[in-house]
């Protein structure tokens, strides 16, 4: 499809780059009126996922896939579920392992390529049943993990999934990866190294065996950390592997039900492979919308509870209106 010219062009005047737009999001931004029901659901290797309902009575379903070191309580899950639950649609934000709860039982954790976890959640949901529509959603490592999911399935995907509507999405693992060693993000390297460290530290407690807490304290860059623990847990040769192999655009080829895909032009963790021009103009069901600016999951409207980004995956998902592309 052709690429938007997106209309998003007027973040609070204090929030003049793309690290402004993306922090101060993160760090103030509340969503009150947001309560779930939790839900306990075994994956097929024996450890579990933990799932938070919230529904509304509607015959339609959003699953969100929140990113990275999120849960469903981060702002932009919550935001979701309350702007698609008063649209009378029932909303499904799932916690990736180790996420949102407890530690997890088997030695993996979760990763941007952990799509099997996102495909064990639907098939639960299908197997509960009662919805006439599914829409897919997910922000940052859960729109990789989104794509990801869709593109694998295929023509064998659910037909009750009808649309998928994901934003602030690293496409392109490599090239995402490869922005956490510029100097300039090195608040973000920083905040999620540390996170991913102690949840590491968590994990040798289990597994003594397998974790070298000794090297875990040396280590400094992502590079690092996703060779020796995340690549070595998940059986990946190294980090450069790992990203490679796990990478969203390596299936979005086969996407066959309309996707949106909302990148900021000025998102500090996205490199340029994270924009799939090519792909978007020569392929019917993946809409490319660029805006200049909304940073990374930010998109905030002075004097509004919701995002740009955020109405506009309820006016795609939903088809309400007839968005500019």
């Amino acid at each position: 499809m052709p690429i938007s010219n997106s209309s998003y062009s007027n973040p609070p005047f204090f929030l003049f780059n793309g690290h402004l737009e993306t922090i101060y999001p993160s760090l103030f931004r509340k969503i009150e009126g947001v309560f779930y029901s939790r839900e306990e659901i075994k994956t097929p290797d024996e450890d579990f996922l933990l799932l938070d309902w919230s529904k509304v009575g509607g015959h339609q379903l959003l699953i969100v896939s929140h990113g990275l070191e999120g849960d469903s309580g981060r702002h932009y899950a919550k935001a979701l579920v309350k702007l698609f639950n008063q649209a009378g649609v029932d909303v499904l934000v799932w916690n990736n392992r180790t996420c949102g709860g407890p530690m997890n039982k088997k030695p993996i954790l979760y990763h941007h390529g952990a799509s099997y976890d996102l495909e064990t959640v639907v098939q639960h949901v299908l197997n509960k049943g009662g919805y006439e529509e599914i829409f897919l959603s997910g922000i940052s490592m859960g729109g990789a993990q989104t794509l990801k999911y869709v593109g694998e399935q295929g023509i064998n995907l659910p037909q009750v999934i009808k649309r998928v509507a994901v934003y602030s999405t690293p496409c392109n693992l490599p090239s995402s990866a490869e922005t956490l060693k510029w100097p300039k993000n090195k608040f973000y390297k920083n905040r999620f190294l540390g996170k991913l460290k102690k949840k590491m530290e968590a994990k040798a407690k289990q597994f003594p065996e397998l974790i070298d807490l000794d090297l875990l304290k040396r280590i400094d860059t992502f590079d690092e950390f996703d060779t020796h623990f995340t690549a070595k847990l998940h059986g990946f040769k190294d980090a450069q592997d790992f990203y490679q192999k796990v990478s969203a655009d390596n299936w979005m080829e086969q996407i066959q039900i309309p996707t949106l895909i909302i990148n900021a032009l000025n998102d500090p963790l996205l490199g340029k492979a994270c924009y799939p021009t090519a792909l978007a103009s020569k392929k019917a069901e993946i809409f490319l919308e660029m805006p200049k600016r909304g940073g990374h999951t930010g998109f905030l409207i002075p004097g509004q509870e919701y995002t740009y980004v955020e109405n506009q995956l309820l006016s795609f998902l939903l088809k309400k209106k007839s968005l500019d592309f």
